[in-house]
């Protein structure tokens, strides 16, 4: 029986505008388990970004509960939140967020330095050859192409064989053909390596490739497709 990778109950989140408060999620409840691929869908505004740095960690909500491993990320510090993510978390974004001064082996390296890991070198080199750029280490970003750069963002979200991976818009900055291919890509390694992908998208056909569908209308979960 698959284990509870991620609990989230009664979710909310508000912000003061001016007098007033504006509800961005309210009362978000849902269970992730181990090894799942689930999108979250919805409207630009809908609070998916939000949510999902909830689910991280990243940000913490005015109120309800997310726990991450048995444990309540919204009552942690930060250093707390911090070292869970170092050692369960990957991710990846739309934008690639790489260093442009390292090259391709030298930003997935940047990953594991917090992470204990035998042969660290051979591992980022061998994640790299397994998302095809064995011949492009010592590439700086500037000299790779966008397809190329969201690989690596791969190989550094997934080289630590992390519990869980989330990926925001992950295709958003990439051409249609290019991004079939990353989907692709994706999916694959998080089946080896048995991977919970948590992912935002308005991609259609990203979001049909995953197990279920969470859907957020106006900051609320509106309903969900297996």
């Amino acid at each position: 029986m698959s284990r509870a990778i991620l609990e989230v109950e009664g979710l909310n989140q508000l912000v003061q505008d001016g007098q007033s408060s504006l509800s961005i999620l309210e009362n978000i409840s849902f269970t992730i388990n181990q090894g799942e691929a689930v999108a979250i869908v919805g409207a630009s505004g809908s609070g998916k970004s939000t949510l999902l740095g909830m689910l991280a960690g990243l940000d913490i909500p005015s109120s309800g509960a997310v726990r991450f491993l048995g444990e309540d990320l919204t009552q942690l510090n930060e250093d707390r939140r911090a070292s869970l993510r170092a050692e369960h978390v990957g991710f990846v974004f739309q934008s690639f967020q790489l260093l442009d001064h390292l090259s391709a082996l030298e930003n997935v390296m940047l990953a594991t330095e917090l992470t204990p890991m035998q042969n660290r070198e051979n591992a980022c080199k061998e994640m790299l050859q397994r998302v095809g750029l064995g011949d492009r280490l010592n590439h700086t970003p500037k000299t790779l192409s966008g397809g190329e750069q969201q690989r690596v963002a791969l190989a550094r979200a997934f080289v630590r064989k992390p519990t869980i991976v989330f990926a925001d818009e992950p295709t958003g900055s990439l051409d249609f053909a290019t991004g079939l291919r990353i989907i692709d890509l994706m999916f694959d390694l998080q089946k080896e390596l048995g991977t919970t992908l948590i992912l935002v998208t308005h991609d259609d056909k990203l979001a049909a490739r995953c197990s279920r569908q969470l859907t957020i209308a106006a900051g609320a979960l509106a309903q969900e497709v297996v």
